[in-house]
Formats: structure tokens, sequence, C-alpha cells
């Protein structure tokens, strides 16, 4: 990518993020929700947000409180292997990457798309917790 598109994309994620980081409006999110959520513009192989907004969706893993969570991204790509649980059998043309796991602020959350049914989301949990 040019020097100058990184640089713009950049500016324009901190522009964001500020915003982000000064609203004050809440969202009541629950384990095995899937929300949309303003990831932003990462540093090498990290997910990266798409669009103005930086948007990605994630699985909320763990939620610590009302303010701090666990998340895993989907990618839209279908992918196989250690690192990676295919959520296409319950209706999602998404892939969770479990290598993802990262700490999120509340405030990032966007809005909800879904839930992953308890064995489901049992399995994934535990495909993560062997990677650890």
């Amino acid at each position: 990518m040019e020097i100058n598109k990184v640089i713009e994309w950049f500016r324009n994620w901190t522009k964001l993020k500020i915003k982000i980081h000064l609203n004050e409006k809440l969202f009541y999110f629950r384990e095995k929700e899937i929300w949309w959520a303003s990831l932003g513009a990462n540093i090498g192989f990290e997910q990266n947000g798409k669009n103005e907004g930086y948007e990605r969706p994630i699985l909320v893993i763990k939620k610590f409180n009302k303010d701090m969570l666990w998340v895993l991204p989907l990618t839209s790509k279908s992918r196989e292997g250690l690192f990676y649980f295919d959520l296409s059998s319950i209706g999602y043309k998404s892939t969770v990457i479990l290598s993802q796991l990262r700490l999120l602020s509340s405030k990032r959350l966007i809005r909800k798309i879904g839930i992953v049914p308890p064995e489901i989301f049992y399995n994934i949990r535990q495909k993560v917790k062997n990677l650890l």
C-alpha cells in the first residue's frame, strides 16, 4: 500500500477513535453474541475494520463488566485449521479467527448481529483454551 494512503487511513481512524472514546452511549452485551465493532486500523496481520467506520463483526467470548470484553473477530473468508472455527453450520457465512483474541472497550460496539447457540459457543471456547 502506498505511504500516503496508509497515512490517510491512520489519520481517519484516529479521528474516529477520538469520537468513539468520547461517546457516552452504553450497549448491553452478553457472551455468545455477535456484534459489529469498530476495530480500527491495526498493524501487520492484526484484523482491521473495514469501510468508513473501520468495522468488523466480532464474537463476545467473555464479559468482564459493562465496559470490557474479550472478543474474537470474524472473517467472511472460509478458512480451516487450528486457528479457525466455521460458523456456516448455524447460518453465518463467517469464520471465527481464534488466534486473534483481544480485549475491547464496549465503546467500540456498534450493533448486535445475532447470537451463537450454547453448544457451538462451548466448542469455540474450548478451541481458544486449547490454543492458550
